[in-house]
Parts: C-alpha cells; structure tokens; sequence
C-alpha cells in the first residue's frame, strides 16, 4: 500500500483531498499505470481520486 502521509488526489464528485490512508483497494490498469479506489469521507462514498 502507499505511504499514510501521500495525497491520492481529490475526489471526482466534491472536490475534497483523499489521503493515502483512505485507500481501499489499488490494482494495475491496462496499460501498467497503478489505480487506486478510496473512500471520501466527505461524500461518504468509494471514489477513484483524480
């Protein structure tokens, strides 16, 4: 998994910063790049940080 302190990116739907230590599940996309499913505890919802 990734490190507690790195920023995932922002949820798609409020905005709101995701940290790593929200991270549920990563996985390997198509074309090799990591992909990561995290929970937003703003929108209370399973989010792919952009």
């Amino acid at each position: 998994m990734t490190s507690d302190s790195t920023a995932l990116g922002r949820c798609p739907d409020c905005g709101e910063e995701i940290e790593a230590y929200q991270s549920i599940i990563e996985f390997e996309d198509g074309d090799g790049s990591t992909g990561v499913f995290a929970e937003c505890y703003s929108c209370d919802e399973v989010v792919r940080p952009e």
